[in-house]
């Protein structure tokens, strides 16, 4: 049950809404004040009273009934109490009905949402870098999935530059077919590599590389077979990745997609007045919005990133007609992106405003940074077997008798590395660390997945229980019960503000509560049968939503750990 909304419903504050009523009803800072609080300071000028003798009068006049028992004046705040027997049985109810479902809501039927994420580049490395974009991007789009929306997963390939000519350069000269299909990625970016190294002493190799990026383009059949390869080899590395990480799409168009769908893009800036020459340039000229120029195409008459995005964002209007358009990319792009929004709303787009880049700060390992040209590249599948062999070591430490022990230490590595990157708001930059990621004690996936253990421990020792008949509810127990009644409204602010780190929180905080709860108060031992029942339905219902959270982030739970 929505209690904000019930409080709402019933209350009178001046000329103010129930909407607005609603949005202002707040959490207090201690439990000890009350469970909901609504602040009177807005009312002042237009009811011409002092806040706290504005609350003293909504206090008095509110119907408290079986739902709010309490409604008291706190200075400027009205606070309300909640029936603590309701909010349980409310809770558990709903959680333990709707079970794999607790959480999820029908907000966004009928409404697509396009999520532009991980967008790895053809022949190079998927390395650690790439770790944000792509499980920022997954939790993302299964989280718009959960409430009902329709979303549209896009790997943007980057498939398109003078990079496929340095390759088939390098490749032609010191490359072999068998060693490439061997080596895969890692045997690419070690011709790609090479190549910079030797261009160093020799920069005529770069005029030879754009003479076969001209090629590729030229659609010659020897470099357009060669690009192909690299292709689905890279593709072929990446999936392998992708599926550990339980990362999905709907669409790879890349960037070479949208080649004959930029011209149109062109022709439009021009009869609109839009471009204007600079320097033998095409370029928007932003000054008016205190932004550098929009180069759409060079003077060379080459197309650049903004064109080929332009493009790609009107495709996926008329394809997809989004409700938004959501772009997972570092926030150093946000010059770029600010851009080409821009013109696109210069250009008449009306849904230029639906678009939408999600920026998110940088991963580094604690050794260093990196640089792809140089060779110095962390890949991101080393990184995931690593924390698995760590995890595999912790376990077989604290549980050397456990079955399926492989299994379990791949379930807690991966869920380890997803949940390092979406623990903190997605702005921060992130400095990965595998002795923070697999504490089991600390704010980590481990400590969540190990609680969720511990509650099917008891479960199963348990067996089946009858429905629990509440007459009381413990401080321990009604912790529990808050956090779990708040998960449905933590996703709706978790999509609202696109931060999967408010799931991975709540997840921690969760765990917390019942680990309090657990060591508090007895479960199977409880003297009374009725309140054996709720306990044991309580433990159920954080199963259940734990695991909903972990899942909503691409991270599993095993049975045991």
């Amino acid at each position: 049950m929505d209690f904000k909304r019930h409080i709402a419903a019933r209350l009178r504050a001046g000329e103010l809404s129930e909407e607005e009523i609603y949005s202002l009803i707040a959490l207090p800072p201690n439990t000890e004040m009350g469970d909901y609080a609504f602040p009177c300071f807005r009312l002042a000028k237009t009811m011409r009273m002092a806040p706290a003798r504005i609350a003293e009068q909504i206090a008095a006049d509110y119907p408290t009934d079986g739902i709010v028992t309490e409604a008291a004046a706190v200075g400027g705040y009205v606070n309300f109490r909640i029936d603590r027997v309701f909010w349980a049985k409310q809770t558990l109810t709903r959680v333990l009905t709707e079970r794999e479902k607790y959480g999820s809501s029908d907000e966004g039927h009928g409404k697509t949402v396009c999520i532009d994420y991980s967008s790895v580049n053809i022949a190079k490395p998927f390395h650690i870098g790439h770790l944000s974009t792509t499980v920022l991007g997954s939790a993302l789009y299964k989280l718009h999935k959960f409430l009902g929306y329709t979303p549209v997963g896009i790997n943007h390939l980057g498939d398109y530059g003078t990079q496929f000519g340095k390759l088939i350069s390098a490749f032609k000269r010191w490359g072999s077919r068998a060693v490439i299909e061997q080596g895969g990625l890692r045997a690419l970016n070690a011709l790609y590599v090479r190549f910079h190294e030797e261009a160093e002493k020799d920069p005529s190799l770069n005029d030879e590389a754009r003479a076969f990026f001209k090629k590729i383009e030229d659609k010659d059949p020897e470099s357009v077979a060669l690009f192909e390869w690299f292709k689905e080899l890279t593709l072929k590395d990446v999936g392998k990745i992708y599926d550990m990480l339980d990362v999905h799409f709907d669409s790879w168009a890349g960037e070479s997609f949208y080649n004959d769908k930029m011209e149109p893009v062109v022709a439009e800036l021009k009869e609109k007045g839009l471009l204007v020459e600079s320097e033998g340039a095409q370029i928007v000229d932003l000054s008016a919005f205190d932004m550098p120029p929009c180069i759409i195409l060079r003077s060379d008459g080459a197309s650049l990133y903004a064109t080929r995005d332009i493009a790609a964002a009107i495709y996926r209007k008329n394809t997809y007609d989004f409700y938004k358009c959501l772009y997972v990319v570092a926030y150093q792009q946000n010059l770029h992106f600010r851009q080409f929004f821009k013109v696109l709303e210069l250009m008449g787009k009306e849904w230029a405003k639906d678009l939408v880049h999600v920026a998110y700060g940088m991963v580094s390992l604690e050794d260093g940074s990196m640089s792809t040209r140089k060779g110095r590249v962390v890949y991101l599948e080393d990184v995931i077997h690593k924390c698995i062999e760590k995890a595999a070591d912790v376990i077989a430490e604290k549980n050397p008798e456990l079955e399926n022990r492989g299994e379990v230490a791949r379930i807690v590595g991966v869920g380890a590395v997803i949940f390092g990157a979406l623990y903190n708001n997605k702005i921060k930059d992130i400095t990965f660390s595998y002795d923070k990621v697999l504490n089991f004690e600390g704010e980590t996936s481990c400590y969540v997945q190990y609680t969720c253990a511990r509650a099917n421990s008891v479960l199963e020792k348990a067996g089946a229980y009858a429905a629990p008949d509440i007459s009381a509810v413990c401080p321990q127990e009604f912790e529990v019960v808050k956090r779990l009644a708040d998960f449905p409204a933590v996703l709706h602010d978790a999509l609202e503000k696109y931060e999967p780190c408010f799931i991975a929180r709540y997840a921690v905080d969760l765990a917390q509560g019942f680990n309090k709860f657990y060591f508090d108060c007895s479960i199977l031992n409880a003297e009374e049968e009725g309140v054996r029942n709720f306990r044991l339905a309580l433990t159920d219902a954080v199963r259940i939503t734990l695991k909903n959270a972990l899942g909503l982030l691409g991270i599993g739970v095993p049975e045991k750990m």
